[in-house]
């Protein structure tokens, strides 16, 4: 199992490194793994607040790290009541984790997922009729806020981690809700005890999602490939060659209107399938639509997807600040001035429009700056003298796709 972990862990045994313990037995296990390893390390424990428990495991997990001679933090979330409690549980803790990072000056933070937790979401994305990308097994290293999260066990099954940690008498907490039958992940636990009784491990399910993952990856070189061809980055837009767009086999359609989605709408997944494949028939068949906070039109063969106005209106930043997860406006003075969108009010004060080249909805969702209700300026539509607009590049098969000029 170690050799497992050292080559999961692999040169990031020489960084910073952050480490995401709960308390139970996964976490522990990684804890003690990365400490014996000799890596510099700091750790934190994000209590949710869900359970009157958490706090006293936080704490063991505080005992833990000093006997190790080792940073801890303990990071608070509370549930507001929106949307899903695990996935909102999920995404706060991610976000905790990201900020607690960049505040210790720490790149990189590692979490606690095995090989079973690959087999347990293969199954669930598998009941919810998930295609390649979903079936493919959870990374082993994404970007969140500037920081790299790696989970360096995902090939050592869990069980082998509980054998390591009670052969070094190292207690753990088993949170009682991974018993709670509410909840999907415990019920797949419990069908793959099922599926083992006829030879289906989570190794195995483990080894399909990782095909699936070689399969998303060489759908996605192709997708950029074909992104160079037919796709053009203009400002915060993406034009496509609707002809070329139209030749291209279902998938690698769906894959480029997903990622163009994504990137204009700043979102951290595109719209669901059925969502996504009426969006892709409704575009190739030149009608205007909108989907995800993002529009499409058409005009002499070109496909543009832009933001759509009413996505961003209530969006407010400060010059310099990220505006709509992607833009920052720079300029000669941001003394009590705001980010907002150009919008109706916004156009009806420029003071010439005929020289700009940017489509209208473009500019309507485009960063303006506001003093009050007075516009300074609107560097899409070339007005404001010393202020310019940047937009972070989009990232997978759009990253091929020039720019236009």
């Amino acid at each position: 199992m170690e050799s497992l972990f050292r080559e999961g862990i692999g040169p990031l045994r020489n960084l910073p490194l952050g480490l995401a313990v709960s308390g139970g037995g996964d976490s522990v296990a990684l804890l003690h793994l990365v400490a014996e390893a000799g890596c510099k390390v700091a750790v934190a424990t994000v209590d949710h607040g869900l359970r009157p428990e958490a706090a006293a495991e936080a704490q063991a997990v505080a005992r833990m790290c000093a006997l190790l001679g080792v940073p801890h933090d303990i990071l608070h979330w509370r549930y507001d009541g929106r949307g899903n409690l695990q996935d909102a549980a999920r995404r706060g803790r991610i976000k905790l984790l990201a900020d607690w990072a960049r505040a210790r000056g720490i790149g990189t933070v590692a979490l606690g997922h095995t090989q079973d937790d690959v087999a347990e979401t293969f199954l669930m994305r598998l009941a919810r009729d998930a295609g390649v990308d979903g079936l493919a097994a959870m990374a082993a290293r994404r970007e969140v806020g500037g920081v790299t999260f790696v989970r360096p066990l995902l090939k050592v099954p869990r069980a082998a981690l509980r054998r390591w940690l009670l052969d070094r008498g190292i207690p753990w907490a088993d949170d009682p809700s991974n018993e709670d039958a509410r909840f999907e992940r415990v019920r797949m636990r419990r069908a793959m005890a099922g599926l083992a009784d006829v030879g289906v491990d989570a190794a195995r399910l483990a080894a399909v999602a990782l095909r699936m993952t070689e399969l998303r990856e060489a759908l996605d070189e192709a997708a950029g490939e074909a992104a160079a061809r037919i796709a053009r980055i203009d400002g915060g837009d993406v034009l496509f060659d609707v002809a070329g767009l139209a030749a291209l086999p279902f998938e690698l359609q769906r894959r480029l209107l997903v990622a163009a989605l994504t990137w204009v709408a700043s979102a951290e997944y595109g719209p669901r399938r059925a969502e996504q494949e009426r969006f892709v028939e409704a575009a190739l068949a030149g009608r205007a639509v909108t989907l995800a906070g993002c529009r499409s039109s058409h005009v002499r063969g070109r496909m543009r997807i832009t933001r759509e106005l009413r996505a961003v209106t209530g969006i407010r930043a400060a010059p310099g600040e990220v505006w709509d997860g992607r833009w920052r406006v720079f300029g000669p003075d941001d003394h009590g001035l705001v980010l907002r969108a150009l919008g109706e009010q916004g156009i009806r004060q420029l003071p010439d429009r005929r020289g700009v080249t940017v489509p209208r909805p473009t500019l309507l969702a485009s960063p303006a700056v506001w003093a009050g209700e007075h516009l300074v300026a609107a560097p899409l539509a070339g007005f404001g003298a010393g202020w310019r607009a940047e937009c972070d590049p989009p990232k997978g098969p759009l990253a091929a796709a020039p720019l236009s000029h």
